[in-house]
């Protein structure tokens, strides 16, 4: 923070002016030369775990400022891939057309583990309410209206859903949280997939639009009978009731830190050397279905090689002391051997 009578120029950089205005001095050494600013924008999905690791980074290494922008997954991709930014971030991995459009060779680089989770706001139903993977996809493609579809009470015998028609809540900006509802929604039903399909940006049949997670998060707060889909963070940083979903194994599952774990172990089989796959809908009884990787995206070769090692450098740090302070942020931290993975990746950047 700046004191009175402090103008900052710079991160190392501050002149204090007198009463009289004319004699200036400096308060600090000018930066070394390995201070660095270092800008990223992309998801809002990770974003509370990422403030988290760039505030730390950087009281370790004082020189280096990261800023990071959580705009969306659609933005970062597009900022990155046209050098913007010096790295972007995604819920969604790129797709091979927007992988061959980039000015850049980029690199995925998943750092945590995350879920996606239906919050609602519907006064008066007790217990968290179960939504069955069809339920939610009739939902969002407009069949099912009201709280007290046949469909609901089935799944929630004993729950007082009101006669009230849903006000349905979705992302209206580009975003990786988007992408991996709409992804799990694909897989468990046909019209959806046909209809909607999975991006970070899809043509929603209904509802109404928010931007963010927090927006969407805000919204379902205040709106009674609303529904909408956040990231477990934002839902439980905001004391929001969230629901829990059918898996593959017909389990009702709550999003947790072993859920997600558990979900993400099952994936560890089908993940390719590119590190860009969909674990939504996993197997496993006890296997959150709406789970997703988040990436890093980083350029290869960096515009700047000092950043492109401070990149490298915090990278390095998030697989080692970073993945220890994913779970206080409702995270879950990479399976160790797919850490080990990404860590030998790296390789490629030197």
């Amino acid at each position: 923070m700046v004191a009175k009578g402090e103008i900052a120029l710079a991160p190392c950089v501050r002149i204090r002016w007198y009463a009289a205005g004319l004699a200036v001095a400096l308060a600090a050494p000018l930066c070394p030369a390995r201070a660095q600013n270092i800008t990223g924008a992309g998801a809002s999905f990770p974003n509370p775990i990422y403030s988290r690791w760039f505030l730390e980074y950087g009281k370790l290494h004082p020189g280096v400022r990261i800023n990071y922008q959580p705009i969306g997954s659609g933005a970062g991709v597009r900022q990155v891939s046209q050098q913007i930014v010096d790295f972007g971030a995604t819920d969604g991995p790129m797709t091979d057309a927007q992988l061959a459009h980039a000015q850049v060779r980029l690199l995925h680089i998943p750092t945590v583990v995350g879920a996606v989770v239906p919050v609602y706001n519907v006064p008066g139903t007790g217990a968290a309410l179960n939504f069955s993977p069809d339920v939610l996809a009739d939902i969002y493609l407009g069949h099912i209206t009201r709280w007290n579809d046949p469909r609901l009470r089935r799944d929630n015998p004993g729950s007082a859903l009101p006669d009230q028609p849903i006000a349905v809540i979705y992302r209206a900006d580009g975003s990786g949280t988007t992408y991996v509802f709409a992804d799990f929604l694909c897989k468990v039903s046909a019209e959806f997939l046909k209809s909607v399909g999975r991006d970070t940006s899809v043509s929603w049949p209904v509802g109404i639009g928010q931007k963010g997670n927090e927006g969407v998060a805000g919204l379902v707060r205040t709106l009674p009978y609303s529904l909408g889909y956040v990231e477990l963070a934002y839902g439980l940083e905001n004391g929001m009731a969230f629901g829990n979903v059918r898996n593959p194994a017909g389990m009702w599952v709550r999003a947790s830190a072993e859920s997600v774990e558990s979900a993400a172990q099952a994936a560890l089989p089908s993940i390719p050397a590119d590190f860009r796959v969909s674990i939504t809908n996993a197997p496993g009884e006890g296997s959150y279905p709406i789970t997703s990787f988040t990436w890093l995206l980083l350029p290869e070769p960096a515009r700047d090689a000092a950043k492109g090692r401070v990149l490298e450098d915090f990278v390095r740090w998030m697989l080692d002391s970073g993945q220890q302070q994913a779970a206080a942020e409702m995270y879950s931290p990479l399976p160790k051997s797919l850490a080990a993975r990404v860590r030998a990746s790296l390789n490629v950047l030197h």
